[in-house]
């Protein structure tokens, strides 16, 4: 959700390029203040080409990040640099709206995070489809130049922008693309994953959007490795108590709803978007380390009543936003070995220059699902596809993984959970999320060799495979688990592991690359909304869906299932002892608990596979 990756990136380049010259992509800069229908007035940036001789289309971008970054002062002419991630849009002509949302930045009015569509069932009632309504037939009707049609895109929270912008739709908008867009707060995207508190990013990230509206606010941390400055914390009840005072309106949130409540169903989009109005993209990465889940799930949402094939997909092998910068060829140590943001940027090209300028055929795939692995891009009718067939990957004796299932009445390991020592979930320093130095972007494909002898992590591996394995859909986890104590977490991944001498880049040997994982809190095993404490020492199934991948396992690697109970501080630390509302337990509340995997054939732990 972060502007780290955003639209005006760009724009802090744009003065440090030579001189401008005949060649350049040159725009002019003026700004409006453009009332809503309730008499609020939103601060917007227009951008329009110098030399543009046709009318031409709006693309409309809002956002509570600052419209205006870097930007030169109105009536500028300025060259629009490469680094803009719709450079190849601007050589052609388009005219470029960015507005700040209400209560954000240069915008009159109030702003919370992430406030459902009211409009639908309150007459009369503001949101940000209403916003994007009267933006849109504001620009229409004063645009010199335009051609009548507007398109509106966005990536994390502009993205959500784009999204809801789409709803009950102005005439004029022809067509979104909705990129890295949240889902669901509760359930997998931002601030929970399976109920489980997403500590770090749901502290920082809130204090910033909320503690000064007119700007972004780094909370004041003391040091630059944060994970003992998390475990000092201690309980979540001193973030009010120390630091926010109840100011911050999004963790008092987080404390008042601590279950999926109707405050959390409301507020997801899966409950307010019916159907898809426009043609829509969904765009996301398999490594997104903040929304990974919101585009898998909204598009199969929307795919329930896409009775006009109007909904697509695009999947490719990114982190948050890195379609929209650079190549794409890399994230972290894993090579991709094209240049996978340049080819969807064309294709975002192709897709809103049919629906806006009518140009091309307007044949577009229902999925393009990059395949990691053999590194290629595929596509599919429908997605996940259909003829995938459904392979079980059982947790085994002696550490071990394979195909077969258990027979044995009898197999488990155990391993104590401690949450005064908790496993990091990446290797530190844990920088702050959006701080100088972060490595927070690339976390999810870093090495998990540095927790793999830890004595709190279990892992079961398969022998090496004898040929390529490709997995194309949805993972899910079937553990058969145990514990001590009356609520647990647990984390599982799935692993792929590089051969012990591996040719192609000896530095890749032995690499542990996560390719699926994912968080879950066990008192919500039967329901989110109606937790229930673990009965100690009674083993119970779990199941975790670990989202959706295109990966080819090659032949000579292997592949692990790991399990753990602490992700810190990405995960906030369960107490292990069930209180009604972790966001007030106290330090007695944490306790050590003893977990255990049960891999028998009457508790048999497994991954579904979907092969191809």
């Amino acid at each position: 959700m972060k502007k780290i990756i955003s639209f005006f990136l760009f724009l802090s380049i744009a003065f440090t390029l030579p001189a401008q010259t005949a060649n350049d992509v040159q725009y002019k800069k003026t700004s409006m203040m453009i009332p809503m229908r309730d008499g609020i007035k939103l601060y917007t940036v227009i951008l329009t080409p110098v030399s543009a001789n046709q009318s031409l289309p709006i693309l409309l971008v809002r956002t509570p990040y600052g419209a205006s970054s870097h930007l030169p002062d109105d009536n500028t002419v300025f060259a629009i640099p490469t680094a803009f991630g719709y450079y190849n849009m601007a050589k052609d002509g388009y005219i470029f709206i960015f507005q700040d949302i209400r209560g954000k930045y240069k915008s009159e009015g109030s702003m919370q995070i992430h406030q459902p569509l009211i409009h639908i069932t309150q007459k009369g009632a503001i949101d940000e489809s209403t916003d994007t309504w009267d933006t849109i037939d504001w620009l229409i009707k004063n645009i010199p130049n335009n051609n009548g049609k507007a398109g509106i895109v966005g990536i994390s929270y502009p993205g959500w922008l784009a999204l809801v912008g789409a709803v009950d739709p102005h005439p004029a908008l022809k067509a979104s693309s909705e990129e890295a867009c949240m889902s669901d707060l509760f359930l997998g995207d931002d601030f929970h994953h399976n109920g489980a508190f997403r500590l770090s990013y749901g502290m920082e990230y809130s204090y910033e959007i909320e503690y000064d509206h007119t700007t972004d606010s780094d909370f004041p941390f003391p040091q630059f490795d944060l994970f003992d400055w998390y475990m000092k914390l201690g309980s979540l009840k001193n973030v009010n108590e120390k630091y926010f005072h109840g100011k911050i309106p999004t963790w008092n949130n987080f404390v008042n709803h601590p279950n999926y409540d109707s405050f959390w169903q409301k507020n997801s989009p899966l409950s307010y978007v019916r159907y898809p109005q426009i043609p829509q993209l969904n765009v996301g990465g398999y490594y997104d380390q903040e929304d990974l889940n919101g585009p898998q799930l909204m598009y199969a949402h929307l795919e329930k009543k896409d009775s006009f094939n109007r909904n697509h997909i695009v999947l490719g092998p990114w982190n948050h936003g890195q379609w929209s910068r650079g190549k794409g060829d890399s994230l972290g140590k894993i090579s991709f070995e094209s240049n996978t943001s340049e080819w969807f940027r064309d294709l975002q090209k192709k897709w809103f220059d049919y629906w806006l300028k009518g140009l091309g055929d307007g044949k577009f795939e229902e999925a393009y699902c990059f395949q990691t692995g053999t590194n290629q891009w595929k596509t599919y009718n429908t997605w996940p596809p259909k003829e995938a067939v459904i392979k079980n990957l059982y947790a085994g004796e002696n550490h071990t993984a394979s195909f077969n299932k258990p027979v044995a009445a009898t197999g488990q390991v155990t391993y104590t959970s401690d949450p005064n020592k908790p496993v990091p979930y990446r290797m530190p320093p844990i920088e702050a999320t959006y701080g100088t130095g972060s490595r927070w972007r690339p976390w999810h494909v870093e090495d998990q060799r540095f927790v793999y002898t830890r004595p709190d992590v279990m892992s079961f591996t398969t022998d090496s495979l004898t040929e390529d394995l490709t997995v194309t859909g949805a993972i899910t986890v079937h553990l058969f688990a145990s514990t001590t104590g009356t609520d647990a977490d647990w984390i599982v991944k799935l692993i792929d592991i590089y051969p012990d001498m591996d040719q192609k880049n000896l530095l890749m040997s032995n690499y542990q690359l996560s390719v699926a994982m994912e968080a879950f809190r066990g008192r919500f095993r039967k329901s989110f909304s109606d937790p229930q404490p673990l009965t100690p020492n009674k083993p119970e199934e779990f199941v975790i869906g670990l989202h959706q991948i295109n990966h080819t396992f090659k032949k000579g690697h292997r592949i692990m299932i790991q399990v753990q109970s602490t992700w810190f501080p990405v995960i906030d630390r369960n107490p292990q002892k069930y209180v009604p509302n972790i966001f007030e337990a106290k330090e007695s509340d944490y306790i050590k608990a003893d977990q255990t995997i049960y891999f028998s054939s009457k508790y048999a732990t497994y991954v579904e596979l979907p092969i191809l």
